[in-house]
């Protein structure tokens, strides 16, 4: 995992403008062949959580998760580890509203566009769906965000909402929040019930 984390750093250094000679070799030493590009790293949690309770070692299948850093830097990442670059299959997650941004990027960097699967609205929005409100509630008072989560609730611009929307939107107001509900989230998912572009994206690996 260390060593794979390690490749993870030399590729955002690369796409940052640094030398690619640190990730090529790292990837030629770890046995890379896919690379799983996503927008963050809460979809990154998301992943190598489920990829982990199915007995899956996506390191050892030569399967890097590679969080982009937002979905405007996919034609960099996929030039860089794709055909044109290190020659890694490609694949990964995009939400619904980023899905022509993808395209173009694909297009633009000479990457095929195939692989990718696409979450509405986006991953968060997925598992809360996939576990419903009450069980994410469950999940938020056991992490002890309970009261923010009250108080977030009743501030008027959020009286009213869908409660689905309003626990996406809450997961994204402090820092670190979203990748540990990433984590967590999945770990609640019971068989059967993973969200479909999460499920798909696992079966292709």
């Amino acid at each position: 995992m260390a060593d794979m984390e390690a490749f993870r750093d030399a590729v955002t250094g690369w796409a940052a403008g640094g030398p690619g000679g640190p990730a090529g070799e790292a990837a030629g030493r770890l046995g890379v062949r896919t690379a799983v590009l996503v927008e963050g790293p809460s979809d990154l949690a998301a992943v190598e959580t489920l990829a982990a309770r199915e007995g899956r070692d996506l390191a050892a299948e030569g399967v890097c998760v590679v969080s982009m850093g937002g979905a405007m830097n996919v034609a960099r990442y996929a030039g860089l580890l794709g055909p044109p670059g290190l020659g890694l299959r490609l694949t990964g997650l995009c939400d619904e509203n980023e899905q022509g941004f993808y395209e173009r990027g694909l297009e633009r960097a000479g990457a095929p566009g195939e692989g990718f699967f696409v979450c509405v609205s986006d991953l968060e929005e997925e598992l809360i769906r996939a576990l419903g409100v009450a069980r994410v509630e469950e999940i938020v008072e056991a992490e002890g965000d309970l009261p923010a989560w009250q108080i977030f609730v009743r501030q008027p611009a959020h009286q009213g909402g869908v409660p689905e929307r309003q626990l996406r939107r809450f997961l994204g107001t402090k820092k670190g929040r979203k990748i540990r509900y990433g984590h967590l989230l999945v770990g609640a998912l019971e068989a059967g019930r993973e969200p479909a572009p999460l499920r798909e994206l696992l079966a292709a690996l």
